[in-house]
């Protein structure tokens, strides 16, 4: 009785562990359409591999690394400032600036307010912009920003907060 109570437990423990470790080995095809990279043959002139690797079309054409999954380069001329100018110049553009923020301009906006930073370029989880906005604190007036808008400025914060 005492042996089938352990046996039992020691049973089902490699069952489960051979299943998962099945399902991390299924095999992947790679797609027809891309072709495996074969090596060519040696040459009798063969040159270091990094003067063959520079002149390499492969090498000098890649792209640049794309940015997170899914995600596409935010332009602070394009996508973001179009929000803030319909969604916040109100009250933090023109002649007087709640708590001395001002998103007149992209350098306006970067200085901050009378609070210190409101934007620390590639962290929005630490940028009070980001937060207010994502927790509809503001704009206090008007329409709220809508969830894509929210996330076009957290996304343009955590590339850098370029001005671009």
């Amino acid at each position: 009785m005492k042996t089938t109570r352990t046996l039992i437990p020691l049973i089902v423990s490699l069952i489960f562990v051979l299943a998962l470790s099945a399902c991390g080995t299924q095999a992947t095809q790679v797609p027809a359409a891309e072709p495996a990279a074969t090596q060519p043959p040696p040459t009798a002139d063969v040159q270091p591999a990094a003067v063959t690797q520079a002149a390499s079309p492969e090498m000098t054409e890649s792209p640049a690394p794309a940015p997170a999954a899914g995600a596409s380069t935010v332009s602070f001329a394009r996508d973001v400032y179009p929000i803030l100018e319909s969604r916040c110049l109100n009250c933090h553009g023109g002649d007087s600036t709640r708590e001395g923020l001002s998103v007149k301009t992209y350098a306006d906006l970067m200085a901050g307010s009378d609070n210190g930073l409101v934007i620390v370029p590639g962290d929005a989880a630490n940028s009070l912009l980001v937060e207010l906005i994502a927790n509809q604190k503001m704009p206090k007036r008007g329409a709220k920003l809508t969830p894509p808008q929210v996330q076009l400025i957290t996304d343009w914060v955590n590339q850098g907060a370029l001005e671009n």
